[in-house]
């Protein structure tokens, strides 16, 4: 017994010498691993973590945001689609789901909350529960989002674990950092801002517009689960594509809010049931939303405005509008902008059925066309073809390695279909490059990389495949395939046809703009571009198109203001002729225009009547007494037409020719609206612009708009206009609409273009109708003449802002009172009220029956 109480003494004190020895290295290992591990993390905090004051401004990009009239929200600007909000701001559904979830001691820990590394480590990793929440608070997860973690790629186990490490401890360092430097409120803003959430949002804001279409602070507290949920992997419940997972992390985060005690067990259960709505996710596009034609051109405007107004941030950079998050208050009045768009589709809806009906069996592209034109159309159609996206994929297929190859050896040489065409044509003539006008985009400075390109091995590669890809494209644009093409009613609907056959489809359908200013502010209340801006891009308001009658009024007023014709003043409906040697008509051969309907009634007409029945014959006699066109010109000049404003091509925009009085020149639908604001605004030309002001992301004023206005016209003629004007659209020509209004319809040669002005007391609004492509028209002027194609939409558009009960549209208002001497000038002794046909057929009934007394005067 004694040996085994000594043996046991013994063993005791041998172990405990032992365990003396292993407590020193333990204590020489831990003391000398908490060292190290100061060191690295003092390491890391003197080289590895950003500069204190990159701290204290985090940079993320910030999108731009585009507000109407009345302040409300309608379009961004931005790389990554965020809108920055304020603690204040947020949702208390959201702080509630983000706490419970992410960070329940987040108010009293210092960046690293140690129990809840400890409890993950026991409940999570242990005993693999998900709902004991997470151990980085969120003042390292913004840490993580701040400071973009290394990638492990092609790292060893080794290498990969000290990079972990050194990245943890950068984090907890970052973390404590951000603690310091700023608010707990400010650190949880910065992280619900910087999270992205997939397509496309970026933000707690814009991830509630893009998954519920509604601001964060109306989401409901399921809603605001689903979106905490998804800061854990938001690929992965992402309620769109995982809706499911989605339902099951949002379940969980329901159920740590009632743990958290942010709502009760009833509420919870009750919410676990509901399922993720879906239906109303919108993820953002250009074309999206009100006013897409106008923010599309806003966006160039915007870039131009800030360099050449050299409008630049405090420290002296650029703004730049996808990130710089700018505040852009415009003129658009979306309830405005909500009936044009409505008008424009309404009208364009039944006049498109009108079109395909007469159309029926007939090609546009060889109808009345000569050889030479026919090529022209066709050559116009293949281009129409070649931008479709079947197109383009079908070429970066073929051959678009090699061009890509192409472009890093020759940068700025361009090396489209045409150009590959020319060199295939300048091969087979023995190299001879010869700059012509079947290629005029051939320019010469690119002549001597084009002689080097076909000399060299990449040539080699892409003639023959070049070659397989046109025979490709000539075998498939012929064949039926399914695909979705635009629709009228439907917005899009899935066809089979072939890719030529839809080219053919979307290229004849008529276009529509419609712009409405308010005469007195300039102010731009509405802008309708086109159909649809998905699928038809271009904007219409801004382009250039032949604008017809719309121009006589202006003649018009020169008439009587300086030639000084009286508006009762009569002249003839006859052909006249400006030849060469009249005047100061600058011509080289005789003009001799015709009426629209070919026709002259060799009637007498006043001022009011030529308008009303818009005869050529009376607006050239005009010009034929005013002597010279550049009065007219003048005239357009001090409403907003530039007559120095030059063409790309050299020449001058308006031209100092005879024609322009006939509308026979380019114009803008955005510079005749303006135009027209003088004949609204007592004589006063308003210049129509879109921007009230701009602010810089902190709320300061960098820009404000302010129109240009000026005298265009005298008082008492642009008077007597405005009374012209409403006879036109008075009569059996009236539309119905409460408000005193005016107007003038304009149709171009072949019935390419139709145009109705109209002016109100407090609203010019300008419509236009065509085909992108002139021959896309109607075929007769009872079909294509602007009171048919464009005066419905401005009559839609009127009507529907008179039947608002709101009160934004004053219908009882009035044109100003004109001046003393107006009664007099237009006391014209017979006003017309018929027809110049019917009048016509009176005048020949009268001379029959004046021939058939006088030969009874005779006879007797």
């Amino acid at each position: 017994m004694k040996k085994i109480k000594l043996y046991l003494v013994n063993a005791f004190l041998k172990a405990n010498q032992n365990w003396r020895k292993v407590s020193r290295y333990i204590w020489v290992i831990a003391i000398a691993t908490v060292c190290a591990l100061f060191l690295t993390m003092l390491w890391i905090s003197q080289n590895d973590i950003p500069a204190f004051r990159e701290l204290e401004n985090p940079q993320y990009d910030e999108a731009s945001i585009i507000y109407d009239a009345n302040g409300v929200q309608f379009g961004k600007y931005y790389v990554e689609n965020r809108e920055a909000i304020e603690f204040k701001d947020i949702n208390k559904n959201v702080k509630d789901a983000l706490l419970a979830t992410e960070d329940s001691r987040f108010f009293s820990h210092s960046g690293v909350d140690i129990y809840a590394l400890l409890r993950v480590g026991v409940k999570t990793l242990l005993f693999q529960k998900e709902s004991s929440g997470g151990g980085s608070t969120i003042s390292q997860q913004l840490a993580k989002l701040l400071y973009k973690r290394p990638s492990l790629a092609g790292k060893n186990f080794f290498a990969r674990s000290l990079t972990l490490i050194k990245t943890k401890l950068k984090e907890w360092v970052t973390a404590v950092k951000l603690e310091k430097t700023f608010t707990k409120e400010e650190i949880m803003a910065h992280y619900l801002n910087q999270f992205e959430f997939v397509n496309g949002a970026h933000g707690i804001q814009v991830a509630s517009e893009t998954y519920f279409n509604k601001r964060q602070d109306s989401l409901n507290i399921d809603e605001a689960a689903t979106l905490v949920g998804m800061l854990k992997n938001p690929s992965l419940y992402n309620p769109m594509r995982f809706p499911e997972k989605s339902i099951e992390r949002r379940n969980t985060v329901l159920s740590l809010m009632e743990d958290y005690g942010a709502i009760n067990r009833k509420k919870r259960d009750s919410l676990m049931t509901l399922k993720i709505d879906m239906t109303r996710f919108n993820r953002a596009e250009q074309s999206d939303g009100p006013a897409p034609y106008f923010r599309a051109e806003l966006t160039k405007f915007l870039q131009a405005l800030l360099k050449e107004k050299d409008i630049k941030k405090s420290d002296g950079t650029a703004y730049n509008i996808y990130t710089d998050g700018l505040k852009v208050h415009t003129t658009i009045d979306l309830t405005y902008q909500k009936y044009a768009e409505q008008a424009s589709e309404e009208h364009m809806l039944w006049l498109q059925k009108r079109y395909f009906k007469t159309w029926k069996g007939m090609n546009p592209w060889t109808y009345k066309a000569d050889d030479n034109q026919k090529a022209i159309r066709k050559d116009v159609l293949f281009s129409h073809l070649k931008a479709t996206d079947w197109y383009l994929s079908l070429r970066q297929r073929n051959i678009g390695t090699t061009i890509s190859e192409i472009n890093r050896q020759y940068p700025s040489m361009p090396i489209s279909d045409r150009t590959i065409d020319f060199l295939l044509k300048t091969e087979l003539a023995g190299g001879n490059f010869k700059v012509n006008e079947v290629y005029p985009e051939i320019q010469k400075k690119y002549i001597n990389d084009y002689k080097d390109l076909i000399n060299s091995d990449l040539w080699k590669k892409l003639k023959p495949e070049y070659q397989r890809h046109i025979a490709e494209f000539q075998k498939t644009y012929t064949t039926p395939r399914k695909m979705l093409i635009y629709d009228h009613e439907l917005g899009e609907k899935e066809v089979e046809m072939t890719p030529m056959d839809s080219v053919k489809y979307i290229s004849q359908h008529l276009q529509n703009a419609m712009l409405a200013v308010d005469p007195q502010t300039g102010y731009i209340k509405a802008w309708v571009g086109g159909i649809n801006h998905r699928y038809f891009k271009y904007d219409h308001v801004t382009s250039r198109r032949s604008v017809g009658s719309t121009l006589k009024p202006f003649v018009y007023t020169c008439a009587m203001a300086v030639g000084g014709v009286s508006p009762c003043q009569e002249f003839e409906d006859i052909q006249y002729t400006i030849a060469p040697g009249d005047a100061n008509f600058d011509v080289d051969k005789e003009w001799s225009p015709a009426n629209a309907t070919d026709v002259f009634t060799g009637n007498m007409y006043n001022l009011y009547h030529g308008l009303v029945y818009s005869k050529n014959s009376i607006t050239v006699r005009l010009l034929k007494e005013l002597g010279t066109v550049e009065v007219v010109r003048d005239l357009l000049d001090k409403v907003g037409i530039s007559k120095t404003e030059r063409l790309p091509n050299g020449r001058l925009a308006v031209p100092k020719v005879p024609s322009i009085c006939l509308g026979a020149v380019d114009i803008s639908l955005l510079q005749m609206t303006g135009a027209y604001t003088a004949f609204a605004n007592q004589g006063v030309y308003t210049e129509p612009i879109f921007i009230t002001s701009i602010e810089d992301k902190n709320g300061r004023e960098i820009y404000t708009g302010v129109p240009v206005k000026r005298n265009a016209i005298n008082p008492m003629y642009n008077a007597v206009m405005v009374d012209m004007l409403k006879n036109v659209v008075g009569g059996e020509f009236a539309m119905g609409l409460k408000v005193e209004n005016g107007g003038k319809t304009g149709t171009t040669n072949d019935f390419a273009d139709g145009w109705f002005m109209g002016i109100t007391p407090n609203l010019v609004v300008g419509v236009w109708t065509g085909g992108d492509d002139k021959w896309i028209a109607f075929t007769n002027i009872n079909d294509g003449q602007g009171y048919v194609v464009a005066r419905p939409a401005y009559q839609k558009f009127i009507q529907k802002l008179e039947a608002d009960k709101s009160g934004i549209f004053d219908y009882k208002a009035k044109f100003a009172s004109p001046p003393t001497g107006y009664a007099e000038l237009i006391d014209c002794a017979k006003i017309k009220t018929i027809r110049p046909e019917s009048e016509r057929r009176e005048r020949l009934n009268n001379k029959v029956k004046q021939d058939e007394f006088g030969d009874e005067f005779e006879q007797k």
